[in-house]
C-alpha cells in the first residue's frame, strides 16, 4: 500500500498516498464538519466561510491567493457538503510547500473583513438564486428536506436568503474557531510527494490548530413524505427515494450495486426501459447520498408534463421488480461497473487525495483498495434482493417540480411501498391540483 499516516502532536492525522509516475500533487484539508453542524439560525455560515477565506488574510490579499497559485501553474478550490468541507490545491510536486503555505494561511489568518463579507454574500445570494432557477438542481434540496425534516442533514448546505442575509462577521469567527480543529481535520497529499516532508511542513503550519473541536450534530431521522411545487417549466422534474444505508453499514456496497443496477449507466434498468423502450426521458439515474450513519437511496427523472404519470409509475414498478427477480448476470456488471470506477479512480491525484480524506473521516484508517474489491466481490442476487426488499419498506420520500398536475397523489405512490405493499396496488390515475 502506498500511503502513509502520521499524527502531529496536537491530534492532526497527516496521510500521503505517494504516486512516483507523476509528476504533480493534490493536497488540501479535508475538515469533518459541513452544513449538518450549524444552528439553525446559521444555515449557510459553512458555505460563506468556505468562500471568505479566499477573501485575504493577514499575509495575502485575495488577489494574492490567486496570483500565486497561478504563478506556478497551480489551481485551488474548495467545496462545502453536509458533513465535509474541503480546501485544496493541485500544483507541480516542487510547489507543493507553496501550496500548503497558502491553504494554511486561509484558514489559520482569513481577515474575514466586514466589507469583502458584504460583497460576498451577495455572491452567495446570487449563488441560491441560481440554484432556484435550476430545476434538477434544487430538486435535491427539496428532496433532502423532506427526508430529514427539521434537522440539520436536511437542510441546504447554501443556507437560505433570510439567514445568509443575517450572518455576521462574528459568526464565521465562531463557526471557525469552534469546529476547525485538529480531532476533526486530516490533511491529505497524493502524488509525488515525500511524507517527511508533508509531516514537517504540517507541524510547522498547522501545530497551533486547536486539538479539540466542539462540532455536534443529531444523529439522522430519517421521516419521509414529499414536496411538490408547480412551476411554469417545460420538463417536470421527479425525484423518488427511500431510507437507505450510510457509509459504514454492512450493506453499503451492496446498496452501491443495487444503484448501479437499477440506474447507474446505459445498461440499466432505468435506462433501458424508460429511455431506450419508451422514449419518455433524456436524463434518469439512481443514486446513494451516503452519510457517515445514514442514507438516501434515490430515482430521479426528467420529463414532459404529458409523460410524467407514465414514468413516475414505470419507476415504481421497477423498483417493486428489483425485490424479487435481480439476476446475477445483472450483479456481475453491476460490480464489474463500481470496481472499474474504483481502480480507475486511483489514476488521478485530486481522486485518491479525496477518497483517503474521506476514509480517515469516517473510518478513521485508509481502506486498501483490495478490502473494497473484496467487498463487491463477495456480493450476488440474493443480497441485492434482500436490500431492495428492505429499503422498499420504508416511507418513500417524493418530489415532484414543474408541470405536475396531472401526478398521482401521495398516498397513492406510497401504497406500493411500505405498509402498503402486498396490498392490491392502487391506480396511479389520480391527478392532485398543486
Amino acid at each position: 500500500m502506498t500511503v502513509t499516516v502520521t499524527k502531529l502532536p496536537n491530534g492532526l492525522t497527516v496521510a500521503s498516498d505517494a504516486m512516483a509516475e507523476v509528476e504533480t500533487c493534490s493536497l488540501g484539508l479535508w475538515v469533518g464538519v459541513g452544513a449538518r453542524h450549524e444552528p439553525a439560525p446559521l444555515n449557510g455560515v459553512a458555505h460563506l466561510l468556505e468562500h471568505m477565506v479566499f477573501k485575504g488574510t493577514e499575509r495575502r490579499t485575495a488577489r494574492a491567493i490567486a496570483e500565486e497559485i497561478e504563478a506556478v501553474g497551480g489551481h485551488m478550490n474548495a467545496y462545502t457538503g453536509r458533513e465535509n468541507t474541503a480546501f485544496y490545491a493541485k500544483v507541480l510536486a516542487e510547489h507543493a510547500p507553496l501550496a500548503l503555505d497558502i491553504v494554511a494561511d486561509m484558514l489559520l489568518k482569513p481577515r474575514l473583513d466586514p466589507g469583502e463579507l458584504e460583497r460576498e454574500r451577495q455572491v452567495v445570494l446570487q449563488e441560491i438564486g441560481q440554484a432556484e432557477d435550476t430545476p434538477d438542481d434544487i430538486i435535491f434540496d427539496d428532496f433532502q428536506l423532506a427526508a430529514y425534516p427539521g434537522q440539520g442533514i436536511g437542510r441546504p448546505v447554501l443556507g437560505t436568503p433570510e439567514t445568509v442575509r443575517s450572518l455576521g462577521a462574528e459568526d464565521l469567527r465562531g463557526y471557525l474557531g469552534g469546529n476547525y480543529a485538529a480531532d476533526s481535520a486530516v490533511l491529505v497529499a497524493a502524488g509525488r510527494i515525500e511524507h517527511a516532508m508533508l509531516h514537517r511542513l504540517a507541524e510547522e503550519l498547522f501545530g497551533d490548530l486547536p486539538a479539540s473541536s466542539g462540532a455536534t450534530s443529531d444523529a439522522a431521522a430519517y421521516v419521509g413524505g414529499e414536496h411538490r411545487e408547480v412551476r411554469d417549466l417545460e420538463q417536470a422534474h421527479l425525484l423518488i427515494g427511500f431510507d437507505s444505508v450510510g457509509l459504514e453499514h454492512p450493506d453499503y456496497y451492496a446498496v452501491s450495486a443495487l444503484s448501479t443496477l437499477l440506474g447507474g449507466g446505459m445498461s440499466s434498468r432505468l435506462f433501458q426501459e424508460v429511455r431506450e423502450e419508451r422514449g419518455l426521458v433524456y436524463a434518469i439515474y439512481s443514486f446513494l447520498a451516503a452519510a457517515s450513519d445514514s442514507g438516501l437511496f434515490g430515482i430521479y427523472a426528467g420529463t414532459g408534463e404529458a409523460e410524467a404519470a407514465e414514468v413516475l409509475d414505470t419507476v415504481c414498478a421497477e423498483l417493486e421488480r428489483a425485490a424479487g427477480d435481480i439476476t446475477e448476470e445483472e450483479v456481475q456488471r453491476a460490480k464489474a461497473q463500481l470496481k472499474a470506477a474504483t481502480l480507475m479512480g486511483r489514476e488521478r491525484t485530486g481522486a485518491r487525495a479525496e477518497q483517503l480524506s474521506g476514509q480517515l473521516l469516517v473510518f478513521g484508517r485508509p481502506i486498501p483498495v483490495a478490502e473494497i474489491v473484496a467487498e463487491l466481490d463477495a456480493l450476488d442476487a440474493a443480497r441485492l434482493r434482500a436490500c431492495a426488499a428492505r429499503m422498499l419498506e420504508s416511507r418513500p420520500t417524493l418530489t415532484l417540480l414543474g408541470p405536475i398536475g396531472g401526478l398521482p397523489a401521495y398516498d397513492a405512490v406510497a401504497a406500493r411501498f411500505g405498509s402498503g405493499r402486498g396490498a392490491r396496488r392502487p391506480p396511479l390515475g389520480a391527478a392532485v391540483n398543486g
